[in-house]
């Protein structure tokens, strides 16, 4: 079941059956997964999640899904939220010590500072978004987030397309990055919004779009959301920006966070883009 309370079984069949082989009467707290080609894979949760009964069973056979349990909220009737989370791991490692489905995974979890170091190098080139880093007497609390996250990050440039605000204030960037395979710019993401400082020092390299523009007058921020109506520039100016790893559908995932304008640079010095990757 999703957050929302939708019945998610038509779409992730084999993770029905995976939990089947679990003792009765527990409530998991967790998130799928789709691991292809040795990273994992945001696109292909999306393909899941749209697929009706018929292909959600290919898909399963082809891009298999794993549910990654990261908390034990309740067995047995009784409520665990209350608990240390020292104490439902302990019980949760238990239920795993058995045997269990392959598409079933426990989420790695440590107290020492060198591993979880490790881990954080380590683990970026195939996807893991960072570390989520919580307190082993804390108790989990479903209506606010009692957890930190420590998103990889790392520092690349792209070309400003468009903004929302106004080209004199903008508020927040529109990126591109040239698409080879389509002869022009394609949008790769967003900025989290700017402050008023940052947005007064790009404006005077910002310049309003003439009729030929490679976008449309609207962008969807994100999968599932409304389009916005934006501001389109001269894709001229050149930004330094740090996304995380998360992407999809050659677009970073999340905003992406605003550095400096990078004048110096010319658009034809800025990373292309694929269909996979922004």
């Amino acid at each position: 079941m999703s957050k929302s309370g939708r019945q998610m079984v038509r779409q992730w069949p084999e993770l029905a059956e995976a939990l089947r082989t679990l003792p009765r009467g527990l409530l998991l707290d967790g998130e799928i997964v789709c691991w292809l080609n040795g990273a994992l894979s945001f696109d292909a949760l999306l393909r899941r999640n749209r697929a009706g009964r018929d292909l959600a069973r290919h898909l399963a056979s082809v891009e298999p899904a794993y549910l990654v349990v990261f908390d034990l909220l309740g067995a047995d009737g009784e409520d665990l939220r209350g608990s240390p989370l020292r104490e439902r791991r302990a019980r949760l490692e238990e239920v795993f010590a058995a045997e269990h489905d392959v598409h079933l995974e426990l989420v790695w979890q440590t107290s020492d500072v060198e591993t979880a170091r490790e881990w954080y190098e380590g683990l970026a080139g195939v996807g893991i978004e960072g570390l989520v880093i919580k307190q082993a007497e804390g108790v989990y609390e479903s209506d606010r987030r009692g957890w930190l996250k420590l998103r990889h990050r790392h520092t690349t440039e792209a070309i400003v397309g468009a903004v929302t605000g106004s080209v004199h204030l903008p508020r927040v960037l529109i990126l591109g990055r040239w698409r080879p395979d389509l002869g022009k710019y394609g949008v790769v993401g967003q900025t989290s919004p700017l402050t008023a400082p940052q947005g007064q020092e790009i404006s005077a390299w910002l310049h309003k779009a003439e009729d030929a523009h490679p976008w449309g007058p609207t962008y969807r921020p994100a999968w599932g959301a409304d389009p916005v109506r934006y501001h389109r520039v001269r894709p001229e100016l050149v930004v330094e920006v740090a996304p995380d790893t998360a992407v999809s559908g050659g677009r970073w995932r999340h905003p992406v966070t605003y550095v400096r304008p990078r004048p110096d640079l010319s658009p034809d010095e800025v990373p292309a883009a694929t269909r996979e990757h922004p």
